[in-house]
Order: C-alpha cells, then structure tokens, then sequence
C-alpha cells in the first residue's frame, strides 16, 4: 500500500504562504518556519504529519503528497483551512 510521509506550514494568506516559501528558498529552516508560523498544531513539530496513506487527508493535499517530488516545498496549497506549503520527506508504493 502506498504510503507518505510530509510537513506542512499552514497559513492564513496566499500572500503570507509566498513569502514564507520565499524565506525557505533562501535558506530559513522548514521546521522552524512552522513553528512560528503555522495554524496547525503540527507546526509545533515542525509541520511533521507522520506517515498516511492516500484519502487520510483532503484531497488536495493528497494530489500533492502522491505526486510531487521528495524533499521539494511545493505550493501555496489551498484547502478548506487555509493555505499549505508542504514538503513530502519519504514515500513508499
């Protein structure tokens, strides 16, 4: 069964999500990014989810976890809570 696992910062503003992947472009830590600034509890883990398997989260966060590449920070992700940067870290089919 496939499997992922990822790390999300979740924000209020599409604006605020750029500037924030911005930031991580130019060097700022992921984790630590999230942990000032995301709205999701996971953020005080570093925006960690631990491992999934396809349907656990909405759908379009699956259509990124499922098909982007490992390690890149993709988005802005917008959903019904906001916007999402998120970085696959590991992924098993």
């Amino acid at each position: 069964m496939t499997k992922a696992t990822a790390r999300h910062i979740l924000v209020e503003t599409e604006d605020e999500c750029l500037k924030l992947k911005q930031e991580i472009e130019g060097g700022a830590d992921f984790a630590d990014l999230a942990a000032q600034h995301s709205k999701c509890p996971s953020g005080q883990q570093g925006g960690d989810l631990g491992e999934f398997a396809p349907g656990a989260m909405v759908p379009e966060f699956d259509k990124v976890v499922f098909s982007a590449d490992i390690g890149t920070v993709q988005g802005p992700v917008e959903t019904q809570f906001g916007y999402h940067l998120l970085e696959v870290t590991s992924r098993e089919d």
